[in-house]
């Protein structure tokens, strides 16, 4: 019997550590994926206030996970096009030189300034790829002197301040009769960028562009739609043209100065805040409704204005000393009068109904702002019973996350808003590289009827290719 003893004993062993080793294999994936160890806090959290600090865990749960992943991984190599001089500090040049500011070209670029104007992204983000200790700062990229290394290729075109030089007036950078034009430069871009082996290598699916501005590089929006969009909304692209799932949607600048007191309600006095140009087109013409529902409201401040040094002044007042600021739709579904709401612990009041907004998969802007449709908020006196009935407990707590999620609209900020763009574009990458391959696999097609294939993944229905 000793035989078959063993015997039974060896069978009942081998299942019973089986067993063992799935309940162990299941105990580590678990504990390492849904409940990951900590064991100091973040810096950033170091640096906040207490209550400030549990309110940033909050918001940025998702954040920290992506973030852990992202900059234990290799940065996303990217490669700085050196573009002739016209397409980046000559650009300033010629602003400033059409403004009066400057007489003549220069030769020292650090004598250029880019203008205070709410595209600025263009700026900061060349700026910091220049930059040599970038990656010191936990930048979830890194640029690269050689091509061959790159995942990515940055053109770092001016597209919106170019827009704005368009229409001002004659310059003398070119000659002393020639005359500025932004048509004129997006058409030189594509001419140099066709000229690029590694332009053509991928058909641009590895390229990132700038057109913060909803009307930059609208000449040539079609030739270079493969490529990343940097872009502030979707207002003036269509469908093929740009995606969320491709693309990645920026903050503007904010104008004004950000409000650096203690939250509360004290200081608080007006209810509701809106400084700007009443008339709009498209969506914004809900602006003359909504002037027309509140400017007699009582606590409610409710201005036309347009852009000027004295409009700012007074916009940073009103925001600063109320307790909600509206922020409806303009020509296209945003403005930076809202990142201008944020950075001044000034509730936002969103109506807009196609606005896309900034880094959503770690904001969850519900939390910070309140959200109503147009229809709705045009109703004579909902907005302000509405905003009313909010208590000042309930304000402090969106002042709180106001203020832990502010620095993600700081372009100035080490850890802001520019750390936050690459990390949004180093997330592309893989797409990137499904796409080029896709493409090489792939037999000539005609797309001229939308193909729930491709438009699914890359909102580019018309096939469209660079020139080889």
């Amino acid at each position: 019997m000793k035989p078959a003893s063993k015997m039974v004993r060896k069978s009942l062993l081998k299942p019973t550590l089986a067993t063992v080793f799935t309940m162990l294999a299941l105990y580590g994936f678990f504990t390492t994926f849904f409940f990951p160890i900590h064991t100091s806090p973040s810096k950033l959290e170091a640096t906040l206030p207490s209550d400030a600090s549990r309110t940033y865990s909050l918001v940025n749960a998702h954040s920290q996970n992506s973030r852990n992943s992202a900059f234990n991984s290799k940065p996303v190599k990217v490669y700085l096009y050196d573009l002739p001089r016209k397409f980046t500090y000559g650009v300033i040049e010629s602003y400033s030189i059409a403004r009066g500011s400057l007489k003549a070209p220069v030769d020292d670029v650090s004598l250029l300034k880019y203008p205070g104007n709410q595209h600025s992204a263009e700026w900061w983000l060349l700026k910091h790829l220049l930059r040599d200790d970038m990656y010191l700062d936990g930048s979830p990229v890194v640029r690269v002197s050689d091509p061959e290394e790159a995942d990515l290729f940055y053109v770092p075109f001016f597209s919106s301040l170019s827009l704005v030089v368009n229409p001002i007036r004659p310059v003398s950078v070119l000659g002393s009769e020639s005359v500025y034009s932004d048509e004129e430069m997006q058409d030189s871009l594509i001419e140099w960028l066709q000229a690029q082996g590694y332009w053509k290598r991928n058909n641009g699916w590895d390229h990132v562009f700038i057109c913060q501005d909803p009307n930059a590089l609208y000449k040539v929006i079609d030739q270079v739609k493969n490529g990343i969009l940097l872009v502030s909304d979707f207002g003036r692209l269509r469908a093929d043209q740009a995606s969320l799932v491709k693309d990645v949607i920026l903050p503007y600048s904010h104008r004004i100065n950000p409000f650096n007191g203690e939250i509360g309600v004290e200081g608080r006095k007006s209810l509701l805040f809106f400084m700007g140009n009443r008339y709009r087109k498209e969506g914004g013409k809900v602006r003359d409704l909504l002037f027309q529902v509140l400017e007699n409201e009582e606590d409610v401040v409710i201005k036309h204005g347009t852009q000027s040094r004295e409009s700012r002044r007074m916009a940073t007042q009103g925001m600063h000393s109320s307790k909600f600021c509206l922020h409806p739709a303009g020509d296209t579904p945003s403005a930076c009068r809202l990142f201008d709401a944020i950075v001044s612990l000034c509730v936002p009041v969103i109506v807009s109904d196609h606005i896309e907004l900034p880094f959503e998969d770690v904001l969850d802007y519900r939390k910070f702002a309140i959200f109503v449709d147009s229809n709705t908020a045009i109703k004579p006196g909902y907005l302000v019973k509405m905003l009313r009935r909010v208590n000042s407990k309930k304000i402090l707590e969106y002042q709180k996350e106001l203020k832990a999620v502010k620095r993600y609209f700081e372009y100035e900020d080490p850890n802001g808003t520019v750390n936050e763009i690459w990390r949004q574009v180093s997330m592309k990458l893989p797409l990137i590289k499904l796409m080029i391959n896709r493409d090489k696999r792939l037999v000539k097609r005609d797309l001229t009827e939308p193909r729930a294939d491709c438009s699914c993944l890359c909102s580019n229905q018309t096939g469209s290719h660079a020139i080889l």
